[in-house]
């Protein structure tokens, strides 16, 4: 995949020579596999500075769970979540901090506290608000597919061309943001690896990464600990065994990885970060070497 360079206020994410690691910081009681772990702000900042100490390129916080059948929470709940956390972390870390929202009011109270990166999953969907916002505020915006919304898109998932439909839907999501003011350097797209997905089509976009490729910005991948991994490895459980446990889900989590990571995908999302570190610095030098 073709490789960049991001530069803004100051900020730069070389996505060249390796996959930039995003560190997952949910300050939620409710997010599928870290719900209420990181919700007290001294354990999240703490957690945050762990994670980069571990190697994460860009701390990614969200206050409102987007796991499959979730609800929704209010402005106010979101950016009392997230504000002492970024306000603290930033303070503290040289790294970018993302903020993980689909509320335009959420992502510039973010933004004022010091993020630097906005990630929509609903790619400006859901807010009519959020292009303007991002626009002002001049950071990249990463803009994910999903089929629905959170509540919804795991009901009854269906694509002709799972693969053909993301890569379109993504294209003019990114035409838009450009046509909204924001510079195409800034812009980053993410197929949505789980939002609105049955396990065929989250495999098929995986195996077809490069086709984004053509899209001609960069690439973010996010299948940490998501269910189709638990459900692969539920389906092939030994006679005798459990079912999978977080460990055997986040060593599923890291095969995922390995092979976009060969491909060159330019950032991944996710929980442990110095597993992905080592997957990432193993499957680069497979690639590079001649």
């Amino acid at each position: 995949m073709k490789p960049y360079t991001m530069a803004w206020n100051g900020r730069r994410l070389d996505m060249t020579s390796r996959p930039l690691i995003m560190g997952i910081l949910n300050v939620t009681p409710d997010s599928f596999s870290d719900g209420g772990l990181w919700r007290e702000t001294d354990k999240a900042v703490a957690h945050g500075l762990e994670m980069v100490s571990q190697g994460a390129d860009i701390i990614d916080i969200g206050g409102e769970s987007t796991r499959p059948f979730s609800d929704p929470v209010s402005v106010q709940e979101e950016i009392d979540r997230v504000v002492p956390v970024i306000e603290r972390l930033n303070k503290e870390v040289s790294v970018p901090i993302s903020i993980d929202t689909m509320k335009a009011a959420a992502a510039e109270a973010a933004v004022k506290a010091g993020a630097s990166i906005i990630n929509d999953v609903s790619a400006f969907n859901m807010d009519p608000q959020m292009a303007e916002t991002a626009a002002k505020a001049g950071v990249p915006v990463i803009l994910m597919h999903m089929a629905g919304t959170p509540k919804t898109m795991q009901e009854a998932p269906q694509y002709k061309d799972v693969v053909a439909e993301v890569r379109d839907y993504l294209g003019n999501a990114v035409e838009k943001a450009v046509e909204a003011g924001i510079s195409r350097d800034l812009v980053i797209v993410d197929p949505g690896i789980g939002f609105g997905k049955t396990v065929l089509h989250n495999l098929l976009l995986i195996k077809h990464l490069d086709a984004l490729d053509a899209l001609n910005v960069p690439v973010l991948l996010g299948p940490s600990r998501k269910s189709f991994i638990r459900k692969i490895l539920t389906d092939n459980l030994l006679p005798g065994t459990e079912e999978p446990s977080m460990e055997d889900i986040e060593t599923g989590t890291q095969a995922v990885l390995a092979s976009p990571a060969a491909a060159g995908v330019h950032i991944v999302r996710v929980h442990d970060v110095p597993r992905a570190r080592t997957t990432m610095l193993l499957a680069n030098a497979i690639a590079q070497a001649e």
